[in-house]
């Protein structure tokens, strides 16, 4: 037995955040998309859900038709069974985890990101995929100093986090 390791990178979609996790049941894509239509009036989103048994389809759906087609190639290209993404527009995903998290079908989150995104995945040769992990931005360059402090700081009033 070969050991098949394979790193998708997803596409970085302007001013789209991802939400990349595991969840185990069909009814996953209903509970998500009333969890996120119901976070917040100006939220757009696609998202997408692989099936691992059954009739094994991407199941998708969201309110915002070219969020939707990304989140199916993305999907699609991903090729793992029991995942899901979910793609956000005006809306951080802070906001939505913990009512993601919550949902009983969520097993895990990979990554909740604005960063370039890579899924690691284990192809098995026949028909299994799996997510080992993810490769979320880029290695950290140095330590934060005051100056940095103070930036954080003024980004998290400006974005309306911090008062």
């Amino acid at each position: 037995m070969s050991l098949n390791i394979i790193s998708v990178t997803l596409p970085q979609i302007k001013d789209v955040n991802v939400v990349l996790g595991q969840s185990h049941f069909i009814k996953s894509i209903d509970d998500m998309y009333e969890t996120l239509v119901s976070s917040s009036t100006s939220i757009r989103f696609g998202l997408a859900f692989n099936e691992a048994s059954g009739d094994r389809l991407i199941r998708y759906d969201g309110n915002d038709k070219e969020l939707m087609d990304a989140s199916i190639k993305m999907m699609k290209d991903i090729g793992c069974g029991h995942c899901f993404i979910v793609l956000l527009k005006n809306i951080y995903p802070i906001s939505v985890l913990n009512r993601l998290k919550s949902l009983d079908e969520v097993v895990s989150i990979y990554a909740a990101t604005s960063n370039p995104l890579k899924v690691i995945i284990y192809d098995d040769g026949e028909d299994g995929r799996g997510i080992l992990g993810v490769i979320d931005g880029k290695k950290p360059l140095g330590i934060e100093g005051d100056a940095d402090k103070i930036k954080r700081h003024k980004f998290l009033r400006d974005i309306g986090y911090k008062r």
